[in-house]
């Protein structure tokens, strides 16, 4: 830990090892006017609230590098994400293996199951935006700070024995907002923002369908709360910042925007959870250049990856399920395809206790559907029912994640390595010298 000399003048200084750079590249289709396809609650939109981004950082320990790419669509879909990590890789020399697609999984975005036009378009954009960035790393510290929102809520309630869909205040829910500013050390302005929170980005879904001005859903293409925290956000710092938003185990949790039973939002209505997530961050944010926070950072920002595929009991034949941990510092990332119940991440941040300051991520890497927790299918419901696995997947989930954070934090005697992949190699090598005896 580094105890490093005050603040002055807006500038500070940042002894570090790690290097980031970050882009961001607008990634809303064209002729939205002629009318496109959205899927969450599906329905047609022909004009355009606020755009669609994606978001490109990526990450230098001078040995290891790592990309984390936001999207605001529903998924990283199977197509899109092969294209994503081979374009990174090439304009970048980032791994593929090494590359973190994460979605916001908002719910007014075009479909983006196929290697279509539109998907195309993204990966090119996402390619030229990766290139960019890789041409202006600049040295990093990483501040960290935590505030609380107040609209997302818990959206199942167990009523007679079984679960119904039901705004749910007393049912499990994460009000945290988890933030990572990245700071060269040339003014107060980070140069880059990863906001974590959990909640489905479902504010301008149809709802009810009764639910006036839009009882057949807001008619416009969104990225929903995320998009104007965002804003929000990127305004407060005079356009100087690029914020990034990475979604939590939000499969149970949504809007509170009560109705039957719940409803489409208006503008009153977006402008409150945008604000509300904007203004959380802002807070996180600006406490955390304060002189006690920055004597707090680190300098030393070691960057370990590591995934694994696994096949988790599926209802009607085994699933496969890329899991991903990476780790950058003390922070660690620990990704999910799918929609995860809001217990995983309470779940696994008891796992890990005081090894790393964990983000747990959903929506990454893939498309599985719903995660539910093994208990919630005791009283059935939307989201176990509509899940693809089995009660026995959480144990296999928890497990495997449990494996991938042995490896990138290495507090394990048997991973104590400077990279995971050092094990593999040392392990080949054994195996090559065995045989050759």
């Amino acid at each position: 830990m580094n105890h490093q000399p005050d603040q002055q003048d807006g500038r500070f200084p940042v002894p570090s090892n790690l290097k980031a750079a970050v882009a961001q590249v607008d990634i809303t289709p064209d002729n939205v006017e002629a009318g496109i396809d959205i899927v969450g609650h599906r329905r047609i939109v022909r004009e355009v609230r606020d755009p669609l981004k994606a978001g490109v950082l990526l990450l230098d320990d001078g040995e290891t590098k790592v990309a984390i790419i936001t999207l605001d669509l529903i998924y990283a879909y199977e197509p899109m994400l092969r294209g994503i990590r081979a374009i990174v890789e090439k304009e970048t020399g980032i791994p593929g293996s090494n590359v973190m697609v994460a979605a916001s999984h908002t719910h007014s975005a075009p479909f983006c199951d196929k290697e279509d036009a539109f998907v195309q378009g993204v990966i090119q954009k996402i390619g030229a935006a990766a290139k960019e960035a890789g041409g202006r790393y600049r040295t990093v510290s990483v501040g960290y700070g935590e505030d609380t929102i107040s609209f997302p809520i818990h959206r199942r309630k167990v009523i007679d024995g079984r679960a119904i869909i039901r705004m749910n205040p007393e049912g499990p829910n994460d009000p945290r907002v988890k933030v990572l500013r990245f700071d060269d050390g040339e003014s107060l302005t980070p140069m880059a923002v990863l906001m974590h929170a959990t909640c489905h980005p479902c504010c301008f879904t149809w709802g009810d369908k009764g639910s006036q001005p839009y009882p057949d859903g807001y008619p416009g293409m969104s990225a929903d709360f995320p998009g104007e925290a965002r804003a929000f956000v990127e305004q407060v710092y005079g356009g100087e910042t690029n914020a990034l938003f990475l979604q939590g185990c939000a499969g149970d949790i949504r809007p509170n925007l009560p109705g039957y039973p719940y409803r489409c939002a208006d503008e009153a209505d977006i402008q409150w959870c945008g604000r509300d997530l904007g203004g959380a961050v802002v807070r996180a944010l600006a406490r955390n250049v304060t002189r006690e926070e920055l004597r707090k950072r680190e300098t030393f920002y070691p960057i370990r990856v590591a995934s694994e595929v696994v096949e988790l009991s599926g209802k009607e034949a085994p699933v496969p399920a890329e899991l991903m941990a990476i780790k950058v510092g003390p922070f660690l990332f620990l990704t999910m395809p799918g929609e995860p119940g809001v217990e995983y991440g309470f779940k696994l941040e008891a796992a890990i206790a005081d090894r790393a300051i964990p983000l747990v991520v959903g929506y990454a890497n893939g498309r599985l559907g719903y995660i539910a927790t093994a208990d919630s299918y005791e009283v059935g419901g939307y989201e176990p029912e509509m899940s693809p696995l089995k009660p026995e997947a959480e144990a296999e989930i928890l497990g495997a994640l449990g494996r991938l954070t042995d490896k990138v934090v290495g507090d394990v005697i048997a991973t104590f390595s400077k990279h995971p992949q050092d094990i593999a190699k040392r392990e080949a090598e054994e195996a090559e010298r065995l045989k050759s005896k």
